[in-house]
């Protein structure tokens, strides 16, 4: 199945301008089969949400979800990205959502807030994994700091392909790229990392969004621009790798204790 990446430029807290810049990104783009777009693509990384953050009702009916519905059926193509949301319990998360092409979704609430900038401040971690399949892939859904985590992200041969949306910033970036190698590798997996460019009020960001093959090869990137790309991930490679070098059927048995 043919996955894209939207390295987008992300306008600080204007919804509808990065809704209108993804929309041209995407009808630019070629026919996938899944557009990912970056952690808070719609905002920007917010850290305090106060004000920002889009309501979980209203977001569905007319804001950043309500449009990934919409393009989702426009393009008969699964859409993912994340957003700061605020529930309807008044709890602050920040909730990747992956779309199917007919309007329902499955969600992952960020399960390693970023203590660093604060976000453990305002949001609260989510404590399930979520693992979604489409078109026979199973896809885990991760972002950004998770990746940070192995253990939260070890493949417990129940998928095939890791998503990791990001703001991740330019200093750091050379350990975003190990970082991706790695759980791919680790993982027997696609790592699927999508990175944003341009600034906010803290950070400038400069992408380095990538597939990685579960060789640690580059299957497609998007460098420093802002841009898409786009890689076929097949899964009869990946099962035949798996089949001649089953690195997962040695790996630790464990479970992993839910934070209290």
């Amino acid at each position: 199945m043919k996955v894209t990446l939207l390295q987008t430029n992300i306008t600080w807290a204007e919804p509808s301008d990065n809704q209108r810049n993804a929309e041209e990104m995407i009808s630019q783009a070629q026919d996938s089969d899944m557009y990912i777009l970056p952690e808070m693509w719609s905002t920007g990384f917010a850290t305090q949400p106060h004000g920002i953050a889009e309501d979980e009702e209203a977001s569905g009916k007319s804001g950043s979800l309500a449009w990934m519905k919409d393009m989702a059926a426009r393009k008969k193509a699964a859409i993912c990205g994340s957003l700061a949301i605020r529930t309807c319990e008044g709890q602050y998360v920040n909730r990747l959502f992956f779309v199917f092409p007919d309007g329902t979704y499955r969600h992952y609430d960020k399960h390693h807030l970023f203590s660093m900038g604060g976000e453990n401040a305002h949001y609260t971690a989510g404590d399930e994994r979520t693992i979604v399949e489409y078109k026979g892939v199973r896809f885990m859904l991760m972002i950004c700091y998770d990746l940070r985590f192995p253990v939260w992200s070890r493949n417990s041969n129940d998928y095939d392909a890791v998503i990791y949306v990001a703001n991740w910033p330019t200093p750091r970036l050379a350990v975003w790229d190990a970082l991706l190698k790695a759980r791919a590798l680790e993982n027997q997996c696609f790592a699927i990392g999508v990175n944003r460019t341009g600034t906010d009020p803290n950070c400038e960001y400069t992408g380095g969004s990538a597939i990685i093959s579960p060789y640690g090869k580059v299957m497609a990137e998007c460098g420093n621009d802002t841009k898409a790309a786009t890689a076929n991930l097949c899964m009869e490679e990946l099962q035949r790798f798996r089949k001649k070098f089953p690195v997962l059927d040695d790996r630790d048995n464990f479970s992993i204790q839910k934070n209290k």
